[in-house]
């Protein structure tokens, strides 16, 4: 089981952090948190290409998926491989650029109002014990921070994105994670 976090200003105190240049200041407080899975190349775990996107630093010649993404320009605030450790690219009082084109209960771009936490995998993978340890705990720590977070304001990527984003997809278990955030 992970340890509790604290966050202090705007990071989580307890992960590393390499400040990605894809965020930009909120316009809205915190009111959402967002799941999202990726990994780079698609399919592949623990590349070091994930943090590569995210700080703009992904050689577009190391594989020919990265001439595909090579413009684009994305983060997430955080960041859960597969052993369960935890980057923060941009600080929570940012906005990180991970919803994209995005709606929740009629509001549009969600990056404004949200947290986005990845989760290295894909759809169908299935997710580690100890990233669930880690997205728990570090969910409870975010709901202390941010009271307009609770249990009912957690959605995935396709949640909000939906015919444009698939993930977390079937292989998250829902149901225990919210079991282990108190749902």
């Amino acid at each position: 089981m992970s340890q509790p976090y604290t966050i202090a200003n705007g990071l989580l105190a307890q992960a590393r952090f390499v400040a990605s240049p894809n965020c930009s200041e909120r316009g809205a407080p915190v009111d959402l948190l967002i799941i999202h899975n990726i990994s780079l190349p698609p399919g592949q775990f623990g590349t070091g290409c994930v943090e590569d996107l995210f700080c703009n630093r992904l050689d577009p010649v190391a594989h020919p998926f990265f001439a595909e993404i090579r413009d684009l320009r994305v983060s997430a605030h955080l960041l859960i491989d597969r052993l369960g450790d935890v980057t923060q690219f941009v600080p929570f009082d940012k906005k990180a650029w991970h919803a994209g084109e995005s709606l929740h209960a009629g509001r549009s771009n969600c990056n404004e109002f949200s947290i986005g936490i990845e989760l290295e995998g894909t759809d169908d993978s299935g997710f580690t014990d100890a990233q669930y340890d880690q997205l728990s705990a570090i969910t409870k720590a975010l709901f202390a921070q941010f009271p307009q977070l609770n249990a009912e304001r957690i959605v995935g990527h396709s949640d909000v994105a939906p015919g444009r984003k698939t993930d977390p997809g079937p292989g998250f278990d829902w149901a225990r994670y919210r079991r282990a955030v108190g749902d």
